[in-house]
C-alpha cells in the first residue's frame, strides 16, 4: 500500500506543480472543475450508500457556474487593476454586476424548488435529495473554488497557491509516517482510528519547515507565512477528519478507488477542501496589501 501511495504522488505532484505555476488561471480553474466533478460524485456515492439519492447533474452545474464564477471575479479584478475604461473592462463590470458568486447559490436553490416540486421521483425521497444536494454544493465545491481565487492573487497568486498545497502535502505525509511509527495516542478513535497526537503535532511540524522554505519565494515576514501555515495545517487536518466522519456515516473506508494507495479523489483532497480557503482568507485579512 506505501509503495502504491509513493508512484501515485510521484506521478501526479509534478504535474499538479507545473500546472500551479506554469498555467493561467483559465487553466487552473478548467483543472479545478474537473477535480470538484470527480470529488462531487464520489459524495454522492456516500450518500447513496445510505439510501440518499442526490439531484447529481443540477447540483454539478451549480458547481460549474460557481467556478465560472469565481474565474470572472480574477478576471474583473485584473482589469480595475489595469486602469482605463476598455470594452473588456466594461464588459467584465457588467457580468460581475449580474453574477456574483453567491448568485451560483441561489440559481441552485431555485432549480433545486422546482425539481423538488416537479421531479417523478418519491416525494419520501425529497428532503434526503436536497441534503445531499446541498451539502456537496456547500462542503465540497464551495471551498475548493477558491483554488482560483488564491491562485489569481496578483503577482504572488501561483506560490500561495503551491504553498496551500505543500503544506498540506508534507503535513499529511508526516503524519502518516510519524503516526505509523510513533503514535500512541489517538486523535479521534470515533472518526479516524489511525490518527494520533503525534502524527497531528509532525504535521504541524512538517507546515511550519515549508513555511520556512517558502519565505524565499513569498516575501512577507516569516512569522506571517508561519502563521499562515499554521492555520492552514489546522484547517487541514480539520477537513481530513470531517471526510472520515462522512465515510463513517456512509460505511465505507474509501470515497473511491480512482488513486491507486490513496483511494479516491475526496480521499486525496479532503485536507484541502479546508486549507486552500483558509489560506486564501488569512493572505486577504492579514497579509494583502492595504490592510
Amino acid at each position: 500500500m506505501t509503495w502504491k501511495r509513493i508512484l501515485t504522488a510521484a506521478v501526479l505532484i509534478p504535474l499538479v506543480v507545473a500546472l500551479v505555476l506554469r498555467g493561467s488561471t483559465a487553466a487552473v480553474t478548467l483543472a479545478i472543475a474537473l477535480v470538484t466533478l470527480l470529488a462531487l460524485f464520489e459524495y454522492f456515492a456516500l450518500g447513496e450508500a445510505i439510501g440518499h439519492r442526490a439531484y447529481r447533474f443540477w447540483t454539478a452545474t451549480c458547481a460549474l457556474v460557481l467556478l465560472y464564477l469565481q474565474w470572472l471575479a480574477t478576471v474583473t479584478s485584473a482589469y480595475e487593476l489595469a486602469g482605463g475604461l476598455t470594452l473588456r473592462r466594461a464588459l467584465g463590470r457588467f457580468f460581475l454586476g449580474l453574477l456574483a458568486v453567491h448568485d451560483a447559490f441561489f440559481l441552485f436553490v431555485a432549480g433545486l424548488a422546482v425539481i423538488t416540486l416537479f421531479t417523478r421521483r418519491p416525494l419520501v425521497e425529497g428532503l434526503p435529495a436536497a441534503g445531499i444536494s446541498s451539502s456537496a454544493l456547500l462542503l465540497v465545491a464551495f471551498p475548493l473554488s477558491f483554488t482560483v481565487r488564491l491562485q489569481a492573487v496578483p503577482s504572488v497568486g501561483p506560490w500561495l497557491l503551491l504553498f496551500a498545497l505543500v503544506i498540506t502535502w508534507v503535513g499529511d505525509t508526516a503524519a502518516y509516517f510519524v503516526g505509523r511509527a510513533f503514535g500512541r495516542h489517538a486523535l479521534a478513535p470515533h472518526l479516524s482510528p489511525k490518527k494520533t497526537w503525534e502524527g497531528a503535532v509532525a504535521s504541524m511540524a512538517g507546515s511550519l519547515l515549508v513555511a520556512l522554505v517558502f519565505t524565499r519565494w513569498i516575501n512577507i515576514v516569516p512569522a506571517q507565512l508561519c502563521a499562515m501555515a499554521a492555520v492552514g495545517n489546522v484547517a487541514g487536518q480539520t477537513g481530513d477528519l470531517l471526510e472520515s466522519a462522512y465515510k463513517r456515516s456512509a460505511g465505507v473506508k474509501d470515497s473511491g478507488s480512482l488513486l491507486p494507495g490513496h483511494g479516491g479523489i475526496l480521499d486525496r483532497i479532503d485536507a484541502l477542501i479546508l486549507a486552500i480557503p483558509v489560506v486564501w482568507y488569512y493572505w486577504s485579512l492579514f497579509i494583502s496589501p492595504g490592510k
